[in-house]
């Protein structure tokens, strides 16, 4: 019911992940990033505190294979979930338990990871990787496309109605944090969010840093 993909950005240093599924409001429990620490896809039958878990380990200096066996040795039920991480120095660890539903996929590539349950076709994590590999720009922008890459590669095996977008930079809360929780064309929702936020997304952290010298605020009665 989900396909995503997690990833680094060498250069900039910033994590991200981006997700789409026929499930509502997929991203706010299987989209997890940590500025200065790694991202972590938490989905199939999803245990949302499965993220922030393995993140903890990652931020205690274990790499993404360590983190991903601490948490998955020995716990109940997790034949049924699905789980990708990345780690600062981009190692990637994917577990995709004996329960995973449908059709299902995962992938490896250069800083980023792909995975999917009840897939049209397989391939779908291969096809987001290598879209990922093949763009350029924003960590975002390079995301999104990885997003578009697996739909175009058949997606969901039905109609998807949630999607997602999350970045994190160098401070605790999230640089980007997109999400369309039910909508009958959520990637081309998100698509549109993201080409309004990407160009205002340097103001808020400005805004939230120092408002002194932030650029307005855009609203009517601002001056």
């Amino acid at each position: 019911m989900t396909f995503s993909l997690v990833a680094r950005c060498a250069r900039s240093g910033q994590f991200g992940m981006v997700i789409s599924s026929s499930s509502p409001a997929v991203a706010a429990r299987c989209a997890h990033v940590r500025a200065g620490v790694g991202a972590v896809a938490s989905q199939n039958v999803t245990d949302p505190a499965l993220g922030p878990l393995i993140l903890d380990h990652l931020a205690s200096g274990q790499g993404a294979l360590a983190a991903l066996a601490a948490v998955t040795n020995g716990r109940a039920h997790i034949d049924y979930r699905q789980l990708l991480v990345i780690d600062r120095a981009g190692g990637i660890a994917i577990h995709s338990g004996l329960q995973v539903l449908g059709q299902w996929g995962e992938a490896k590539g250069l800083d980023c990871a792909a995975g999917g349950n009840l897939l049209a076709d397989a391939a779908v994590p291969r096809a987001m990787v290598a879209t990922f590999e093949a763009a350029e720009g924003h960590l975002g922008d390079r995301l999104m496309a990885a997003l578009r890459g697996g739909l175009n590669a058949g997606g969901e095996a039905g109609p998807v109605h949630s999607a997602g977008l999350k970045v994190a930079d160098r401070l605790f809360w999230p640089l980007v944090d997109l999400r369309v929780d039910w909508s009958d064309n959520p990637i081309d929702d998100l698509t549109r969010a993201w080409s309004v936020y990407r160009p205002q997304m340097g103001a808020y952290v400005q805004r939230a840093e120092d408002p002194t010298v932030a650029p307005s605020y855009g609203v009517p009665g601002d001056e």
